[in-house]
């Protein structure tokens, strides 16, 4: 990923409307009910990644989170939801970047968030690049709630090659660092009206000798 995704991306929030792009839901009703499970404290601090104009940080603030996080690679996107949120928008931090690249707080988060970016990683690098972020910046004990395409979703994205998991292969591309606790599928209804098919896992960050162990008894 590099500048060029980057230029893609505002091009395509700058073009369209939600309603022309196929991953937009009113609300990510799976997200927030894998989330609510997790029975988080108002308090944790949170990092929706991708989250462009997504509705989630809307929700999240409704919940009473008060220490949310919103990366994206499309600064246009950013600016979208934070008009949209309006005085709300300032509760929140709104994060450009790539992340695989840019620097996050270390053990900062008790939950990391994503739908819909893990899956356009396609090359190994670029997959441990994204882990190591993951790794640093969620505290022990803290969770990645993850939504991919399934085995039988999509293909390709948005003009862009995608890499599509079942839930024993998407968890275990974070082991031994992360461990399962639950997975699910959901067939997402894109607003054109096709069906595409979603694997969500969430993941718990282990603790550096719980990973250690589990390292060497892999």
């Amino acid at each position: 990923m590099n500048r060029v995704d980057a230029e893609h991306w505002d091009a395509v929030y700058g073009t369209k409307g939600e309603l022309q792009t196929s991953w937009f839901r009113p609300h990510l009703d799976e997200s927030l009910r894998l989330i609510d499970a997790l029975q988080l404290p108002r308090s944790a601090a949170l990092l929706d990644v991708g989250g462009g104009r997504s509705s989630l940080v809307d929700d999240l603030l409704k919940r009473g989170f008060g220490d949310v996080d919103v990366l994206d690679l499309s600064a246009v996107a950013l600016a979208e939801a934070r008009q949209r949120l309006g005085a709300r928008g300032e509760q929140v931090r709104w994060l450009a970047g790539d992340v695989t690249e840019i620097a996050l707080p270390v053990a900062r988060y008790a939950l990391w968030h994503d739908r819909a970016v893990f899956h356009f990683l396609t090359d190994a690098e670029a997959q441990a690049r994204y882990l190591a972020a993951a790794a640093r910046a969620v505290r022990p004990g803290g969770h990645l709630v993850l939504g991919t395409f399934a085995e039988d979703g999509p293909e390709r994205c948005s003009g862009l090659p995608v890499a599509r998991y079942g839930a024993d292969a998407l968890a275990a591309r974070f082991a031994p660092l992360f461990e399962r606790v639950a997975d699910s599928r959901e067939l997402h209804r894109t607003p054109a009206g096709t069906e595409q098919a979603f694997t969500y896992v969430v993941l718990r960050r282990r603790d550096r000798d719980d990973a250690a162990e589990a390292d060497l008894q892999a």
